[in-house]
């Protein structure tokens, strides 16, 4: 009887699940084509140990140095200017698509339910097809139509990262409590007051928080989109890659490193200093 009382309840529907996932997983590793057994191949060992044989010691020579220290506050300028573009575009959208400051969610009525949704699809979908679309293909679109340089590792970052922006933020706006914003629009406040002063305080610290992992998440983008002509780390590494230049290659992958440690202390820093 004890043991009986011991068991947990839900023990066979989870193994049940897990073995339903595991019945899953396999033909997308199938599909993947997934082989571990080129790793312990010995001459793929060899090959990969003279690779990297050539990564040591960094680079660090003062004309190099130079043209890391320009790469990189391009690479840093690239992903702010395309994080600020998409801001103003994912802020009112967000508004938009969040039921948060919903007239019809009043008592007192407003624009019935059905004609609300209406009214917020076109913005969904509008969302849905800027996030749907990888930064890298913008960037290979942009590239075509504005030429080579940081312009169009911008224009992507800014359309992508809009779609992503929106979405999560209408999603922060629902999840915190509504009921001062509605408070505030019964009693004649307008939308944006409610905004400011119902849910923006409750929902500040989540926001900024996904902001700068977001910022985060551009600078690594920016660096991947260099490969293909948008400027900044990623256009460094690919001429050292292309040069043989192992020792370049690991001080610009240190120095992405620090970057990433740089926006988990800011993200660290800006949090505390809301609570």
């Amino acid at each position: 009887m004890l043991s009986g009382a011991r068991r947990d309840p839900a023990a066979l529907s989870r193994l049940l699940l897990t073995l339903v996932a595991l019945a899953l997983l396999w033909p997308g590793i199938h599909l993947s084509e997934l082989d571990l057994g080129v790793l312990f191949d010995g001459q793929n060992a060899a090959t990969m140990r003279s690779f990297l044989d050539g990564f040591w010691p960094p680079a660090h020579d003062h004309e190099f140095l130079a043209l890391l220290a320009d790469a990189t506050l391009q690479t840093l300028a690239i992903a702010t200017a395309g994080m600020a573009l998409a801001l103003l575009l994912a802020l009112p959208a967000a508004l938009l698509v969040s039921r948060a400051l919903s007239l019809s969610a009043l008592p007192r009525g407003g624009l019935p339910v059905w004609w609300a949704r209406l009214l917020r699809w076109p913005v969904r979908a509008l969302l849905i097809f800027l996030r749907s679309v990888p930064e890298i293909v913008w960037a290979l679109l942009f590239v075509r139509a504005v030429g080579l340089g940081p312009t169009a590792g911008v224009l992507a970052i800014a359309i992508t990262y809009s779609g992503m922006l929106g979405k999560v933020y209408a999603e922060i706006f629902e999840s915190v409590d509504q009921r001062p914003a509605h408070a505030l629009m019964l009693a004649g406040a307008g939308r944006l007051g409610a905004f400011g002063y119902g849910i923006l305080p409750n929902a500040a610290a989540e926001l900024l928080s996904y902001t700068v992992y977001r910022w985060e998440c551009a600078i690594r983008a920016s660096v991947v989109m260099g490969f293909v002509g948008a400027g900044g780390l990623g256009q460094q590494i690919d001429l050292s890659i292309r040069m043989f230049a192992g020792g370049e290659v690991v001080s610009i992958l240190l120095t992405f490193l620090a970057l990433v440690l740089l926006a988990d202390q800011l993200s660290r820093l800006l949090r505390a200093r809301l609570r």
